[in-house]
């Protein structure tokens, strides 16, 4: 039985493949300029062949807990997002422990320079970047929107139209880091992507960076996802809110953490219509 059903879903994503196949195209392993010596410095563009108006860009920042992930698993959303009319491009990012988290934005931005510059190429709109992260990613993306000392240091402006957290981790990792150490104990990873100086753990924290804040967010949060982040995901929208800045809030039920990413594999899942729908109204 087990036999049947997994040839069965090998056929259904075959199928999915060829169905992409003649509607995107894809460009793999394209080499944004980087400080990092780390060899991530890569991207994957998954793009419509109708070139003729530019496209919303959506680029997608891997989650992992700082330490693990690759643009490769994301095939999917990259192929689902593009067959519904979305430049997506999904990037690597220099990981833990190589890496700190500063190192990591920073590579995020150098990404996000490569797409502003290039993505025309693409039929992609550089006027029209969203950025959306699971996990670690949307600590990452909500950090070098929040923090301008990130896009400061490449000398360029924020090119970001919008922000979507699929169940963000670490708004607050001082909070988490002070709270986790004292009660259950946390990943020890995070101390390397961190460092042990509560200070750092404070300037990691995209909530301290709050009055910089200045594009919408899209905060998407798992009913049955970790504490920490149905608790800091709930508090940035109830800031957004109270500060009258543009911010859409969904819970999915009965989602837990990794569910949250993986549900869209399916190009079918409703969330892909929310996040649509969320791009073009802002």
């Amino acid at each position: 039985m087990k036999t049947k059903l997994f040839l069965l879903m090998l056929f259904y994503i075959s199928s999915l493949t060829s169905v992409f196949a003649v509607s995107i195209k894809v460009k793999k392993d394209l080499v944004y300029p980087s400080s990092s010596t780390l060899g991530r410095n890569r991207l994957d563009v998954y793009y419509p062949k109708e070139v003729s108006t530019p496209k919303d860009v959506l680029v997608f920042i891997h989650g992992g807990a700082w330490d693990s992930g690759k643009k490769d698993i994301y095939w999917w959303l990259g192929r689902n997002m593009a067959s519904k009319g979305v430049v997506t491009v999904i990037i690597n990012y220099p990981l833990s422990p190589q890496a700190g988290y500063e190192d990591m934005a920073i590579s995020c931005v150098e990404a996000l320079k490569w797409v502003k510059d290039s993505i025309a190429n693409y039929g992609g709109n550089p006027d029209r970047i969203f950025a959306m992260g699971h996990s670690a990613g949307g600590h990452l993306a909500a950090l070098i929107d929040a923090d301008p000392r990130f896009f400061a240091a490449r000398q360029m402006n924020n090119p970001i139209k919008g922000i979507i957290l699929n169940d963000g981790f670490g708004m607050d990792m001082f909070e988490y880091l002070s709270i986790s150490d004292k009660t259950e104990g946390h990943n020890p990873s995070f101390l390397k992507t961190f460092t042990e100086d509560p200070q750092n753990w404070k300037k990691g924290s995209p909530l301290n960076y709050f009055d910089g804040v200045k594009n919408p967010y899209f905060v998407l949060v798992g009913e049955q996802t970790y504490e920490a982040i149905r608790i800091q995901s709930k508090r940035f929208y109830e800031m957004m809110t109270a500060a009258q800045k543009p911010v859409k809030y969904q819970v999915i039920p009965k989602k837990k953490h990794v569910p949250m990413i993986s549900q869209m594999i399916f190009g079918a899942n409703p969330v892909y219509g929310s996040i649509i729908d969320f791009m073009k109204s802002h």
